[in-house]
């Protein structure tokens, strides 16, 4: 390249004044590029960085346009527009992460390893270089000094050698060091004319072919056509948003104008007077209601409101707490009850109060209303509602109807929490078979429940043959609170059948209730009792509930008094039908159950309500193996082909509870003994060592033939188990 400076290298090993000179020229400028360069590649990797962050901004753009379909939205519809276009767009940003990303690697490959190359393998050879050459001038005059100290004297040629010598050997090393320095310092000159560009060269190529494959990926007319419509769209929301706006001011101030008269709470005299409403059947608002603590009397302002004939109280603290959970309130008063009445009361010093007294219940509730329109209202309401014959304890006729005209839910399938066991007497057939996961279709949630049933709070014996009690025993105390205990209690004093049993679980639980359902399945039908007797208590403020101790065995379910240890009711496997965990209430779980009564065609159903300490679904789960085992032990029993084995093997029982008895007997005997004589009577084996036991010959026959019959039954299970894997049969449909 014409007119470029450079070091004579003839002039390194002379090393003049006029050569160290223009060498410190070339290690300025050396220096000062690679101040100049450490900058440039500060700016690259900040493009680089920057690049990096919008392909994961992006990216994250587009993850949460998707995550739009699975939020819940509680006005949201589930076929909503705006999801599906959401999803579009996502799709499209999709496309845009993936240029974003190749220019990215475009930067990485043309920008910044041109720069880091510079830098790391010229910019640190020279200072290196630089470095080693300050250490070989000063290794060369150390050794000059040492050659010319050297005195006339001949005595000293072995010294004047060794120091000839070094000063070889530096003077060497100073001229090779110098050497490559300056070629080092000559080469940059070159390299900076095009490590400095051949970076902004590979960041403009890459810009340029991003441009051009976003032109071919985002200038698309489907894509034109997609932002037009959705343009469009959204100006007409807007314009719609503008004119709802409108409305909403102008309904504003017709409402303020309206509610004038409502912001006192006693009317303005200068204001025209209303009159009460006393054709009111149902009227709801906010009233003091008046209590006694001690000798003080308390007012609170709490909601009021008429349901079915009743006169419901939710306190104001409470409300959003009971909309979240759907709680109905606690009963006030009953106002079917003959004698109710309500009428303006005078107590306390205060305005606006009225009554309402039942004479039969002997209750009276004090309330105060804000105004004397409000109370009048309050009172024609009740009053009302008293002379109304139409109400009953359980439903109202505005109840009833509404039940009738109401549109019947969609049955949504069944959860895992739920499940359905198999019909015990029909094992045999392969049609009757049905998973415990895939229940038969249910019908509509209010077509199962029976209008007018009523519901059970108290734990009753809910089958009149109860055969397996154990004694009553002396069991653990009652505890104050119900779920004190850990759910891994040891299963003491229980009775040897489920002592006895292949599979056992026990959990605490405590009974809420119980009602007649039309159908034997379905979690909905299982959901919408849970809530019919949760509303039930609520209204007629039943708090008491019965504790049990659940024994899930393959045998049966128990529900065991903890405190006596006396079974108070037990379900057969067989008749239970369905189970299943509440969707929120994790709690909470129910079970239905036939009830197979002599003298009536069709069984009836029951659904049984109960709260545990633990998750439902372990229950549900637990349930689910005690049906499969008692199911899968219940196969070989009704196969033909293993009849005589069966009879065998009660022959084999009888045998071995006839040696047991014989056993007991001569223990006892033995015991009774008070002589040694009466010892020598007992038969005993030959080496005096251990009593005989004397059985017939049939029982000996029988006992020889034990093993023979063990594995005959072995491997006729086992046949069936493997006819029943050709066949497709597995675990879940049993």
């Amino acid at each position: 390249m014409p007119g470029m400076e450079k070091l004579h290298l003839e002039d390194v090993l002379e090393d003049s004044p006029q050569t160290r000179n223009l060498l410190r020229v070339f290690e300025n400028d050396a220096f000062a590029l690679k101040k100049y360069t450490l900058g440039l590649h500060n700016c690259c990797q900040r493009i680089m960085k920057a690049q990096n962050e919008l392909c994961a901004a992006t990216q994250a753009l587009s993850q949460q346009l998707r995550d739009y379909e699975i939020q819940t939205f509680p006005l949201e519809p589930e076929d909503s527009i705006l999801t599906t276009t959401l999803k579009q767009f996502s799709s499209y940003l999709d496309d845009v992460s993936s240029i974003q990303q190749v220019l990215s690697a475009q930067y990485s490959e043309t920008m910044m390893y041109p720069m880091s190359r510079f830098i790391q393998a010229d910019l640190e050879e020279v200072s290196t270089l630089c470095e080693m050459f300050q250490i070989a001038t000063t290794e060369h005059e150390s050794a000059i000094k040492n050659y010319m100290k050297l005195p006339k004297k001949k005595e000293n040629d072995r010294q004047r050698m060794e120091y000839n010598e070094e000063l070889y050997g530096m003077r060497k090393k100073f001229h090779q060091t110098g050497l490559h320095y300056y070629s080092s310092l000559n080469a940059l000159q070159y390299k900076r004319k095009c490590s400095l560009l051949e970076p902004i060269l590979g960041y403009m190529h890459a810009q340029r072919a991003f441009f051009q494959m976003g032109q071919d990926a985002v200038c698309k007319k489907e894509i034109e056509e997609f932002l037009n419509n959705i343009n469009a769209s959204v100006q007409g929301v807007q314009k719609e948003l503008q004119q709802d706006t409108k409305k909403t001011v102008d309904l504003i101030d017709t409402l303020e104008q309206q509610s004038v008269q409502h912001y006192h709470a006693e009317p303005n005299p200068e204001m025209p007077y209303i009159p009460p409403n006393t054709q009111l059947a149902q009227k709801g608002g906010y009233l003091f209601i008046r209590s006694k603590q001690l000798i003080a009397t308390r007012w609170d302002r709490c909601f009021f409101f008429t349901q079915g004939g009743n006169l419901m109280c939710q306190p104001k603290d409470e409300v959003k707490k009971a909309v979240l959970q759907e709680v109905a309130g606690s009963l006030s008063l009953d106002l079917n009850e003959p004698g109710v009445l309500a009428e303006p009361y005078d107590t306390d010093d205060r305005r606006f109060v009225f009554h309402v007294s039942s004479p039969k219940l002997r209750k009276s509730v004090v309330l105060q209303a804000e105004n004397e329109r409000e109370r009048d209202e309050w009172i024609c309401t009740i009053n009302n509602i008293v002379r109304e014959s139409g109400y009953v304890k359980s439903k109202s006729p505005l109840q009833q109807q509404a039940n009738k005209e109401r549109t019947p839910s969609t049955t949504s399938s069944t959860k895992e929490s739920g499940g359905s066991s198999p019909d015990m007497a029909n094992v045999n057939s392969s049609a009757s078979l049905g998973s415990p996961h895939a229940p038969k279709p249910a019908p509509a949630t209010n077509d199962m429940l029976l209008s007018d049933v009523p519901i059970q709070f108290d734990l009753q014996p809910l089958n009149d043959d109860i055969t397996d009690v154990t004694p009553n025993l002396q069991g653990p105390p009652k505890r104050i609170n119900p779920f004190d205990q850990s759910t891994g209690e040891v299963l003491d004093n229980l009775d040897s059948a489920i002592a006895d049993a292949h599979y056992v679980e026990s959990f605490v639980v405590r009974f809420l209730g119980s009602m007649e359902v039309k159908a034997d399945r379905g979690e909905p039908l299982v959901l919408e009792t849970m809530r019919q007797i949760m509303a039930a208590r609520a209204i007629h403020n039943v708090f008491r509930m019965t504790e049990s101790r659940l024994v899930v065995s393959s045998d049966n379910m128990k529900l065991i008094d903890p405190s006596t240890n006396i079974v108070r009711t037990v379900f057969a496997l067989a008749d239970i039908s369905f189970w299943a965990a509440h969707n929120e209430n994790k709690r909470l779980f129910g079970f239905i159950t036939r009830n197979r009564q002599t003298g009536l065609p069709n069984p009836s159903f029951a659904c049984h309500v109960f709260e545990c300490n633990v998750s439902a679904e372990e229950i549900c789960s637990a349930i689910q193996t005690a049906t499969k085992l008692a199911f899968q032990a219940l196969m070989p029993s009704n196969d033909p082909s293993l009849a005589g084995e069966k009879k065998a093997v009660e022959k084999i029982q009888k045998v071995k509870a006839k040696e047991k008895n014989i056993l007991l007997q001569n223990i006892q005997n033995l015991e009774d003994a008070d002589s040694d004589e009466e010892l020598n009577n007992l038969p005993l084996s030959p080496d005096g060592k251990y009593l005989v036991l004397t059985a017939t010959e049939d029982d000996d026959e029988m006992l020889e033939d034990t093993n023979y019959v063990d594995t005959q039954m072995t491997q006729k299970v086992q046949d069936l188990v493997v006819t029943q894997e050709e066949e497709g049969v597995d675990d879940s449909e049993a």
